[in-house]
């Protein structure tokens, strides 16, 4: 199955498509710094990255024609800097708004399916009528805009035509723990698949939950002690408290799998050594609004900056209760990807590309999920 992937970054989301049985026709990235990460690797043959064929593009010079009815799918995430809580929230009016050559690759490229990703806050109140254009636009994908015409005018086009749409369009809003990623990060993914082929995209459920992971820590205990704790351990919330002891009074284990914790994700380990990213960073430090990832959850959000790591996140919460911070090794375990993935930028730099990357656990799932769907 060939795919393309934009803005791949440093490869997250286009190692989850690979794991998902697709293979890359082409890999458009912008950052230099992102696909020289990519590159190193691929040229170490690591599994699934060997036959990236990533080069450095802006998406804008893609000519697709040579791809067009040539292509399973095309993935992507356009860049989340225009929608993102931080900054300065200009939508479709900021350069980086990427989302017209997401549907430009669409159009002339003529996948049979496509998948996308952003940021939670485009479907939040300020960017739901952009993101409604973004649907429907990627649904009639042909019906162009036509010069000196706002999105709201095309919307309204887009929404008054009759023809039947070129693509079907789902979309929903994700937490990638709750697909196995060792980190809450909330995404919005949206699924096309051709008209055609008669299909209709629906939303993923979960395979892993908050849930299960309490039944396993307070409920059976067995999540202590698959790690060798021992002692008596309580929730840490009220919220917590409440649904342990809802769980109980229902006496049934959650179907899905446990989140996946910190402590699981960096288990064996050990302290930073030096070796495979595993680097000490020193100056971490608790403030209002930033006290670092409890182990015994997933991670908060990795978070990327634009001069590396913002305002002193990116944290565990040691058993001790000292702070330091994540290791390039141990953000790449929190974004799935493998031991021998290495980052030869710097700390900061890699950490940067860590916090925009989507969880391969959630690329992985979305993928499989998208290709069971259109195959």
């Amino acid at each position: 199955m060939r795919s393309a992937e934009l803005f791949a970054g440093c490869g997250g989301l286009a190692l989850g498509m690979s794991r998902a049985g697709f293979t890359h026709a082409l890999m458009a990235e912008f950052d230099f710094d992102a696909v020289e990460t990519a590159k190193h690797n691929k040229a170490r043959a690591i599994e699934h990255v060997a036959h990236w064929p990533v080069e450095k593009t802006d998406v804008r010079d893609i000519n697709w024609e040579p791809l067009r009815g040539q292509l399973a799918v095309v993935s992507g995430g356009p860049p989340c800097q225009p929608f993102g809580i931080g900054g300065k929230k200009m939508g479709p009016d900021d350069a980086r708004d990427m989302w017209p050559e997401a549907v430009r690759a669409i159009r002339e490229a003529a996948p049979e399916g496509f998948l996308f990703e952003n940021v939670r806050n485009i479907a939040g109140p300020k960017f739901r009528g952009y993101l409604e254009w973004v649907l429907r636009h990627l649904a009639r994908p042909m019906l162009t805009r036509t010069v000196g015409e706002t999105h709201e005018e095309h919307l309204a086009r887009l929404m008054r035509a009759r023809a039947r749409p070129e693509y079907r369009v789902a979309w929903q809003v994700v937490n990638a723990a709750d697909f196995g990623a060792p980190q809450i990060r909330h995404r919005v993914l949206i699924f096309g698949a051709r008209d055609r082929l008669n299909v209709t995209p629906t939303t993923m459920p979960p395979t892993h939950s908050h849930d299960r992971l309490l039944w396993d820590q307070f409920v059976t205990g067995d999540y202590w002690k698959r790690h060798g704790l021992k002692g008596k351990r309580v929730p840490s919330s009220t919220r917590d408290i409440a649904r342990v002891r809802d769980l109980k009074a229902h006496g049934v284990a959650p179907a899905e799998l446990p989140w996946v914790t910190v402590r699981d994700a960096i288990k064996e380990l050990g302290e930073p050594d030096g070796a495979r990213n595993h680097v000490f960073q020193p100056g971490a430090r608790v403030y209002p609004g930033h006290t670092g990832s409890p182990l015994d959850r997933p991670a908060k959000a990795l978070k990327a900056g634009d001069h590396g790591v913002p305002g002193g996140e990116n944290m565990m919460v040691r058993d001790d209760g000292s702070v330091r911070y994540f290791t390039t090794r141990e953000a790449a375990r929190l974004v799935g990807l493998p031991d021998d993935y290495l980052f030869p930028r710097s700390w900061s730099e890699s950490m940067r590309q860590l916090g925009n990357a989507v969880p391969a656990q959630l690329g992985e799932a979305a993928g499989k999920w998208l290709r069971d769907i259109i195959f």
